[in-house]
This record gives structure tokens, C-alpha cells and sequence, in this order.
């Protein structure tokens, strides 16, 4: 048997989304936007999830537009807050946020859109609030922040940058995509992306919620579907398990900040392991993660040999975010953090509310046999 700890990537499907997908895929695959009963009925699955992502994001379903995913929600929110022509406005981000966020403002500065304003980012994964300060001075147009690292698992002062940049009158965009159903997301932001996936939902879909008149610009051209902010067909299979995973992750926080103790488990185990090139260290405040999620610098190993080899004991984790895996690129997170040196060290460990003791300990003896070689 294999032990899957790389929940951070994505998250294995309930089986309760699994079955509104059958069912949904059964009697509502005709087209949504068209206006016959068959339609209707496929329309009526995708408004019902639309209502439940609300209610887990706190706004109204109206302000709910469904994207393919965490990725197009983050390019719909930067995109939407630099569409206007004249002297580009700044953006200020970091380099500790996902490559949908770092990605996209590389790109708006390109294209003379906007400014981008990197904020100083300290040795424990966080921004530097009082750089924030600073960047704000410059009545930039958007701030933007995740609510929970994808690497380390640092929990960021979403509630404290939101604070201080509503004082300075700034708009801001919360990537909440590693958050919900696992903390609290703070409100008071402009905009938050969803993705269903890291929720234990399906791929494919995700959505961006925004306050109460927020002004979007589509990213995409074609019809009026999503009041013509992201023409395209929606799948109601996938969207009626977008809607149950949002129902789920409402009310289950708390079953994720049980994990506590079986990470810092398998965290304790690993870092006792007196390995040949030495042990391992923890990247990222202990005090301030989420309760699921260890990233390890293992000295004398590249994160993607040690993944490697892991992978063949029967183990998976990851050595950076999925969607930059493959890549010889060292972290962008921990060269943030930690420098150069460290940057292709990492190795994230992330478990779910399915992860097993027994899981736990087939990872702990996998890493003791290749680390021990």
C-alpha cells in the first residue's frame, strides 16, 4: 500500500462529491445555458453549488463567478484590477504567493500595466507588515495575499493586511485556495479564489468571490455565460461536487485542525532521523501553520531526488507546488525565505483528514531507508 501525503497538491474526492457528480452527470448534462426544461435542470445544479460556494466565502451567490480553477480565479482578479488603460498602477504582492499570483504580476508589468512592488519577505515564510506599510504609502491599486502557504503551510496576516489596507483605502485579493475548509478565512476582502480541489472536491472548476460591487473584466472572450465574466460551458457534474465539497468544508475546520498532533508526529520522527548528510530542519514559523503541513530541508539532498525516491518506497509527497513540478527551478518560496542554498531543499509533507497512523509510519520508515543509504 501506498501512503499519500501530498494533500497540498489536491485532495482525494468524498464520496458524498462523487455521487452528486454521477448524479448530476445522469440527469443534468444538457446545456445550462440553454432555456428548455433539459437546460433548466442543468442550470438549476449549477446555481445550487453557486449558493453553496457563497455561503462558505460569505458573500452573495451573485457575487460567485465559476472558473476552471485557483489558477483562473487568481488571473481574473489581478487581470480585473489592471484593465484600464494610462499610467500603470502599482501591485504589491510577494514572492512567497503562488505562480498564478507571481506569474501574473510579472506579466501586468510586462505589458506596462502595472507596477509591481515585492514586499520583503522574513526568514519564517511571512511578509514584512511593516514593508506593507511602506508599499502602501504609494496608494497602490491591489494588494494581494494567500491565506495559507502552499509550500510551508505559513499562515499569512490575511486579517492584518486587510486591516491596514482598507485604512490606505486599497483593494485586496485573498488566494484562499489552500484555506477554506481548513481555517477561518478572515472577510473584508475584495476578492478570494476557490478551489474545490484542495477541499477534497473535483479538478476542473473553482470560482472567485467578490464583495458586493466589485467590477470584474473577463480574462476570456465568447458568450455571456457568468454575466459575460468567464464565457464558457459550465460542467453541472463538476459544479454539483464543487457545491457538496463547499457544503463540507463550512463546518470542517475543526476536523482539520485535529490534525495537529499527527503532523507534528510525523515532523518530530523525521527530524530525529541522523541521516548521513545530516538532519533535517523545518522551513517556516512552527507557531504559525496550518495544522496540516511540514516542508523539511533535508542538507546534501535536491527536494526533487529525495520526492523521487520516495515515490519508489511507495510515498508520495512533493518538493513544491504541483503545478511547478517537473521543473529544475529551485523554490521561489524558499528563496524568498531562506536563500539560494536552501531553495531546491525542500520537501513538503501534507496529510488530510483521511491520513492514518499507519500512513504516518510507512512515510517515517520510507524516508529512514532512503535518507539512511
Amino acid at each position: 500500500m501506498r501512503a499519500y501525503l501530498d494533500w497540498n497538491a489536491t485532495t482525494p474526492p468524498l464520496a458524498e462529491v462523487l455521487d452528486a457528480m454521477r448524479e448530476a452527470a445522469g440527469r443534468a448534462w444538457a446545456n445550462p445555458s440553454s432555456v428548455h426544461a433539459d437546460g433548466r435542470a442543468a442550470r438549476a445544479v449549477i446555481e445550487d453549488a453557486r449558493a453553496s460556494v457563497a455561503a462558505l466565502a460569505g458573500t452573495d451567490p451573485r457575487d460567485v463567478v465559476f472558473t476552471s480553477g485557483g489558477t483562473e480565479a487568481n488571473n481574473l482578479a489581478l487581470r480585473s484590477a489592471f484593465s484600464t488603460g494610462g499610467a500603470p498602477a502599482a501591485l504589491v504582492t510577494s514572492r512567497l504567493e503562488h505562480p498564478s499570483v507571481t506569474r501574473v504580476a510579472e506579466a501586468l508589468e510586462r505589458e506596462g500595466r502595472a507596477r509591481v512592488r515585492w514586499l520583503e519577505v522574513t526568514p519564517d515564510g511571512a511578509i514584512d507588515l511593516d514593508d506593507l506599510d511602506r508599499a502602501l504609502e504609494a496608494a497602490p491599486a491591489l494588494v494581494t495575499v494567500q491565506a495559507v502557504n502552499h509550500e510551508t503551510g505559513v499562515l499569512s496576516p490575511v486579517a492584518e493586511v486587510i486591516a491596514r489596507a482598507r485604512a490606505a483605502g486599497v483593494r485586496v485579493h485573498v488566494d484562499a485556495v489552500q484555506g477554506w475548509g481548513k481555517i477561518d478565512v478572515p472577510a473584508g476582502w475584495d476578492t478570494a479564489s476557490v478551489a474545490p480541489h484542495k477541499m477534497r472536491g473535483p479538478k476542473g472548476i473553482g470560482a472567485l468571490a467578490t464583495r458586493a460591487g466589485a467590477r470584474l473584466e473577463p480574462v476570456l472572450a465568447g458568450g455571456s455565460q457568468e454575466k459575460g465574466i468567464r464565457p464558457g460551458t459550465i460542467d453541472a457534474a463538476l459544479a454539483a461536487g464543487f457545491g457538496v465539497a463547499a457544503r463540507i468544508a463550512a463546518r470542517s475546520a475543526a476536523r482539520w485542525a485535529a490534525l495537529g498532533p499527527l503532523r507534528d508526529r510525523i515532523e518530530r520522527e523525521l527530524l530525529a532521523i541522523d541521516a548521513p548528510r545530516g538532519r533535517a530542519r523545518v522551513a517556516g514559523a512552527p507557531a504559525r501553520r496550518a495544522p496540516h503541513v511540514s516542508n523539511l530541508i533535508w542538507p546534501g539532498w535536491i527536494g526533487a531526488e529525495l520526492v523521487a525516491a520516495l515515490d519508489l518506497e511507495g510515498v508520495s509527497v512533493s518538493s513544491g507546488a504541483a503545478c511547478s513540478a517537473g521543473t529544475v527551478e529551485p523554490s521561489p518560496v524558499l528563496l524568498a525565505m531562506l536563500g539560494a542554498a536552501d531553495a531546491a531543499r525542500g520537501v513538503r509533507v501534507s496529510i488530510g483528514d483521511a491520513t492514518t497512523e499507519d500512513d504516518a509510519s510507512r512515510a517515517v520508515r520510507a524516508f529512514r531507508a532512503v535518507l539512511g543509504r
